[in-house]
């Protein structure tokens, strides 16, 4: 049960992060979806340091690693949103800005991935 209760409230901390991005950013009507490619940046480089720490030993706990890596990463990644994002892009003809976001969003949080786990491991 204590599982559960570390993923809810990592799940819950980390939607309350992609709200304030999101919040943040929506003063400026931007076309392209801005707030959710940075909040999966954002995520796959903590992610990536999490993975790192967890490669190193660091974070063996299983409820830390429930908490930050399954429950906030979780919560504040949003790839489903992307996915719709991109969805609506593409049937509004805005072709380029949908392969844009499909380019950046993939290759740039790998390389995050990867620098977080470096940065760390």
């Amino acid at each position: 049960m204590m599982a559960y209760a570390m993923v809810f409230a990592g799940g819950g901390l980390g939607s309350i992060c992609r709200y304030g991005i999101a919040h943040a950013l929506a003063r400026y009507s931007l076309t392209f979806p801005l707030a959710t490619l940075l909040a999966n940046v954002i995520s796959c480089i903590i992610l990536g340091l999490l993975t790192g720490l967890a490669l190193r030993g660091e974070l063996a706990q299983t409820n830390y690693r429930l908490l930050l890596m399954t429950g906030f990463c979780g919560g504040f990644s949003t790839f489903s949103t992307f996915t719709n994002e991109t969805l609506t892009l593409f049937t509004n003809g805005q072709l380029l800005f949908g392969l844009l976001n499909i380019f950046l969003s993939l290759l740039v949080c790998l390389i995050c991935v990867y620098l977080g786990i470096k940065i760390v491991y």
